[in-house]
């Protein structure tokens, strides 16, 4: 049986808790999620840009994703980039990434950047992290609450309460998982 495929987009994974939630969700196998080596170089660089993040911890992040989420580094997409045309030529390694792996969408902020009438050959989507989690949540509200309830329990330097977490989340851009979260507060 195929599971809904996604590509992250760099974008959405340089803010620590959105990252955290997104490979929590991966790692419950409710779909599959993927990314490339340049992806990874694309979300270290820019919070290495911001200075107060030290590349070798990144690193160890970027490790720890590969080794944790399953078949998830994209490889030989390479070939494809230059055959395809999106707003950013900037942004096509991952549409690539997202045709050869059998992506169904691209997780992204960046909407505008990946247009409906360049990816509809292809039978891609483009989902901003909101929808694709709520979307999640919706299929598997048990299972997407216990895997944001580890990550709330991992944050303990200080701990964060129920409330806490969720205003987090709503600060990654995620007003309706927060909404649809506020049904299962006992639960995180």
């Amino acid at each position: 049986m195929s599971k809904f495929t996604v590509v992250y987009d760099a974008c959405v994974l340089y803010p620590a808790p959105l990252r955290d939630a997104l490979l929590r969700l991966a790692l419950t196998d409710l779909f599959k999620a993927h990314w490339t080596d340049r992806i990874h170089d694309e979300w270290i660089a820019a919070l290495v840009r911001q200075g107060i993040h030290q590349r070798e911890k990144l690193e160890q992040v970027r490790a720890l994703m590969d080794a944790h989420v399953r078949d998830a580094l994209v490889t030989g997409y390479e070939p494809l980039i230059d055959t395809l045309d999106l707003p950013d030529p900037d942004d096509r390694h991952v549409l690539a990434a997202a045709i050869r792996c059998n992506a169904d969408a691209i997780v992204s902020f960046n909407l505008k950047d990946f247009p409906a009438d360049a990816l509809a050959p292809y039978g891609i989507d483009v989902l901003h992290p909101d929808d694709f989690i709520c979307c999640q949540i919706d299929m598997a509200p048990a299972v997407c609450c216990e895997a944001l309830r580890q990550q709330r329990l991992a944050l303990r330097n200080p701990a964060f309460s129920v409330s806490d977490f969720l205003a987090t989340l709503q600060k990654q851009q995620l007003p309706q998982a927060v909404s649809r979260l506020r049904a299962f507060e006992q639960f995180l």
